[in-house]
């Protein structure tokens, strides 16, 4: 099982999969319209929740194999931003009709998207909010489909500060520090733990990885070994947090938060190793973008962005939907 899953991890990110229904996208019959090829370019595939994403995109396209092809694309590792960068003009020179991208930098790769739509290629943004600022600079406008990143995350360190008394100190993870979704993630930890008069004795980035999140959480507990709470911004740090909280000694005695809900950290939020997560819906969160481009295509303007659901998970809410 884990063979075949770094295979298709390895396939998707080297080369980019096309998911098409049967034939080929030209029909050959004159005055009947080509179907377009959409790309979906994401971060790390190691991710599950990039994993999940790709996963719900398929299955839009199988119901929807008369309207669009889809080619899937990743990157190994999120912090490879030329990679990203070259899978975009990868994309754009294959012709495809749209990208639907979430950027693993919300600076970095907005002059390639501008490229791609220069080329006549419509850009959608997910996931991580381009820089509205460096768009205008840019003189593009590129909408965004996707959450609240600061209203879930303060949703998140709302709950956790209940569990919590007055004045606890607590450690915050972050994730890559360039990246919007983060930046927006950590201040709505932030808003939470200050609304609730929580003592926030360290905030630092593990950049998304369960591993760096795991050295980073261990020293923070040997910093500070009165902690009461770690808040992380995806559940892959917060993987990492719960082992560190493990090691030394203090599962139970200190609380860890993610975001996401992959299904690793519904396990945890079953047994209190996690008390809390947000579900941004990652199955759904490229069909939306898709959807978005499949509308622009067909005419539409491609000029507003659009809200997509953030909601609170905990073990009573998993309970509830049995």
């Amino acid at each position: 099982m884990l063979f075949r899953r770094m295979f298709h991890v390895a396939l998707v990110v080297g080369l980019g999969l096309l998911v098409s229904g049967c034939g080929s996208s030209k029909s050959g019959e004159p005055g009947k319209a080509e179907k377009p090829r959409i790309a979906l370019i994401m971060k790390s595939l190691a991710n599950e929740f990039f994993v999940t994403m790709a996963n719900g995109a398929k299955e839009h396209q199988k119901a929807h194999a008369a309207d669009y092809e889809l080619i899937l694309n990743g990157i190994k590792d999120e912090r490879d931003l030329d990679q990203q960068a070259a899978l975009v003009d990868q994309m754009v020179a294959s012709g495809v009709k749209a990208i639907v991208i979430a950027p693993a930098d919300s600076k970095a790769l907005a002059p390639v998207c501008k490229r791609a739509m220069q080329a006549g290629v419509t850009v959608i943004n997910i996931d991580n909010c381009f820089d509205k600022a460096v768009l205008a600079e840019a003189g593009v406008t590129i909408p965004f489909v996707g959450p609240d990143n600061r209203a879930g995350a303060r949703k998140v360190g709302d709950y956790v500060a209940t569990k919590l008394a007055p004045g606890s100190p607590v450690a915050i993870l972050e994730g890559v520090a360039t990246a919007f979704n983060a930046q927006q993630r950590q201040l709505g930890l932030e808003d939470a733990m200050k609304a609730a008069g929580m003592t926030i004795v360290g905030t630092q980035s593990a950049e998304w990885e369960t591993e760096k999140a795991n050295t980073v959480a261990t020293a923070m507990l040997g910093e500070h070994p009165e902690l009461k709470a770690i808040l992380c911004g995806n559940d892959s740090m917060a993987l990492g947090a719960v082992a560190a909280v493990k090691a030394a000694g203090k599962s139970g005695q200190v609380l860890v938060s993610g975001f996401d809900n992959i299904s690793a950290a519904q396990e945890m939020l079953k047994d209190g190793r996690i008390v809390a997560t947000a579900d941004q819906h990652g199955d759904q969160l490229a069909v939306f973008g898709i959807e978005y481009a499949l509308n622009v295509l067909r005419g539409g303007k491609a000029d507003a962005d659009k809200e997509t659901p953030v909601d609170l998970i905990t073990a009573e809410t998993l309970a509830a939907k049995k």
